[in-house]
């Protein structure tokens, strides 16, 4: 079976299945094409824009392919006060992006959040799924590093 058929297998192709249907396509791709857009849309007899609308909704999905490593800082009331703007822009100075763009080379995207629900540990940064509490502007090259070292092996 193609691998594109396989991720409509075993629903019942309606408006219902959208967001599980979603997550099949990015976990296949590791983003949702813009091209599978249209055919989602046919197949669940729903608008391309109702399938755009739930796709720019939730961060969860992604239109462009994403980075190995994904870096998410907290922008979060607590975060924020106590420097989050600024270590956001020192992630983008050092990865040389803007918040919701991937490296050229993909091996970082780096996104924002308003919440992690960890306030008291902001501001937190959040590399593949590890926290980072406590963050500093001086703390955030190190951590890239860290990440870069851990991709590259002993």
């Amino acid at each position: 079976m193609e691998a594109k058929e396989a991720i409509f297998q075993g629903l019942e192709l309606k408006q219902k299945d959208l967001i599980h249907l979603l997550h099949r396509v990015q976990a296949q791709h590791g983003y949702i094409p813009v091209d599978l857009v249209e055919e989602i849309a046919q197949r669940l007899r729903i608008s391309a824009a109702e399938v755009f609308g739930v796709l720019t909704f939730y961060k969860a999905f992604a239109l462009e392919p994403r980075g190995r490593h994904t870096v998410t800082i907290c922008l979060g009331t607590a975060c924020h006060v106590r420097g989050g703007k600024q270590i956001v822009e020192e992630a983008e100075r050092r990865l040389n992006i803007r918040a919701g763009q991937t490296t050229a080379d993909r091996k970082f995207s780096l996104e924002t959040v308003n919440c992690l629900g960890c306030c008291a540990i902001g501001p937190v940064v959040v590399v593949d799924g590890v926290y980072h509490s406590h963050v500093t502007i001086d703390q955030v090259e190190k951590i890239l590093k860290e990440t870069r070292s851990a991709e590259e092996g002993p």
